[in-house]
């Protein structure tokens, strides 16, 4: 008898009532249909973003406010589709993996769309704890193309920027706010890059942050929670190095104490497709012809004061021998070097490349004596934007274009940097700004041009790199 009513009250109530449930999955599962929405909305804290992407596969982020169920629901954007979402339902639909966030990892989620094929677009929601995410902007991802021994690769765009500082009034330094003009963000969504370069100080920990893991995980969830950043976010794919404010203190070096705890943020709140060395957050990635080789200039680097020489490692002898092995290997028709300080600006002055002289004068000759073609060199860090250019001799010059900030305080460069041989003319920017990288044309004449805008999306300066004067 007592087993007849166990299976009536479990057909009429389901397993919960009996072996109930997890305080996020009773708030969701109370209300009615929009009651359900909205409470899934109340749990997400941040993103989603849209993390790399390859022809197989694309990752994905999410945080939520406390422990919950995650998981993303996506389909193909077919030709009938209007908006972010398809118009019919009749679409394919698949589910990412599932991830269950917790506190020890910030309540962060990295979720796999591996049901996809190349050179699709893809519309996706959020789920949590079962129930679609409402939100007021397209949620959408791609897959790179498969062009390779079939047609031209396809034109592409990509935002670059750094220096991004979020205001927090109780703990932010007293006197005029570092921080402002968030509108960049819609400025930049508006351009619908195909992808976001975030080159260093992604967020700016303060004192009250750099000492614990509590503190970096909270400066971290601060930063990526600015609401103005979240379309961005979620319809642009996202890739990141780090500088010294997202790495530790103000011009921090190996030496700091908790690069650890701020790697694990790192790759907690970022989704790149790799990371070469353990310790480190260099990596590199593929889209179209071109290649990114994201550099790590903190992990290993000797301090700032360090007389020059030999020892001095700005990168560290490892890292640049991986460098020029991929280098060398690569076939991308632009290889992008990406870093946080600037390399080619020969000035001695705030944490240029030029006070690490010998290994940086290794490094340019080292590309030259190994004729590695279509080297472009991507940085941030001085809060103005520039582009500097190095002529040398029997070979092709080395650009170094600097895009910075985006939301932190703008400075300008000393008198002196703009009577260098290396600037190149009416490039400076001393507004908060970003830029829009494309590239475009057949296979044997490829071009980058490079556009500069403000902080309210109007174009600033532009200029065309072709393929052909880089070898």
């Amino acid at each position: 008898m007592y087993k007849i009513q166990f299976l009536l009250v479990l057909m009429l109530f389901g397993p919960a009532v009996l072996f109930g449930q997890s305080t996020a999955k009773k708030q969701v599962v109370a209300g009615r249909n929009g009651q359900k929405s909205a409470t899934a909305s109340g749990l997400l804290q941040s993103g989603p973003m849209v993390g790399y992407s390859d022809m197989r596969e694309v990752k994905l982020w999410v945080q939520t406010k406390q422990p919950a169920r995650v998981q993303i629901r996506y389909h193909e954007v077919t030709s009938q589709a209007t908006g972010s979402t398809p118009a019919s339902t009749s679409a394919t639909t698949h589910l990412t993996n599932e991830v269950y966030t917790n506190r020890q990892t910030a309540f962060t989620a990295h979720l796999l769309a591996d049901q996809v094929d190349p050179g699709k677009t893809y519309a996706y929601d959020v789920l949590i704890e079962g129930q679609k995410v409402s939100l007021p902007y397209p949620t959408k991802f791609q897959t790179q193309s498969l062009w390779q021994w079939r047609t031209d690769p396809p034109m592409f765009r990509f935002g670059v920027g750094s220096c991004t500082y979020v205001n927090e009034p109780n703990v932010d330094r007293p006197g005029t706010p570092y921080g402002g003009g968030y509108e960049i963000f819609t400025a930049l969504a508006a351009q619908k890059p195909d992808f976001m370069l975030w080159t260093g100080d992604n967020t700016y920990t303060r004192e009250v942050d750099w000492n614990s893991r509590s503190g970096v995980l909270r400066r971290y969830t601060h930063t990526r929670s600015l609401p103005e950043m979240q379309p961005l976010l979620a319809a642009t794919h996202n890739y990141a190095i780090w500088d010294d404010h997202d790495y530790g203190p103000d011009d921090s070096d190996r030496s700091y104490w908790l690069k650890e705890v701020t790697l694990d943020a790192f790759k907690l709140f970022w989704a790149n497709p790799n990371f070469i060395f353990p310790e480190s957050c260099a990596g590199t990635f593929e889209w179209n012809d071109c290649q990114f080789f994201m550099l790590d200039d903190r992990t290993f680097r000797a301090p700032d004061k360090m007389p020059d020489g030999p020892n001095k490692a700005y990168f560290s002898e490892k890292q640049i021998q991986w460098l020029l092995d991929a280098l060398t290997f690569s076939k991308a028709t632009f290889k992008f070097i990406v870093t946080g300080g600037q390399i080619v600006n020969p000035t001695k002055s705030f944490e240029n490349y030029a006070i690490y002289g010998t290994e940086r004068d290794r490094l340019f000759k080292a590309i030259t004596d190994a004729k590695i073609p279509g080297v472009l060199f991507l940085t941030g860090d001085r809060h103005h934007s520039i582009l500097h250019k190095l002529e040398r001799p029997g070979t092709y010059p080395l650009y170094d274009l600097t895009i910075s900030p985006l939301t932190s305080g703008p400075a300008k460069p000393l008198a002196e940097e703009l009577k260098l041989p290396t600037y190149v003319d009416g490039t400076l920017v001393t507004d908060r700004n970003f830029g829009i990288l494309s590239v475009s044309g057949p296979l044997k004449d490829r071009v980058l041009t490079i556009k500069v805008y403000d902080q309210k999306g109007a174009e600033r300066w532009t200029k065309d790199v072709r393929a052909s004067e880089l070898k």
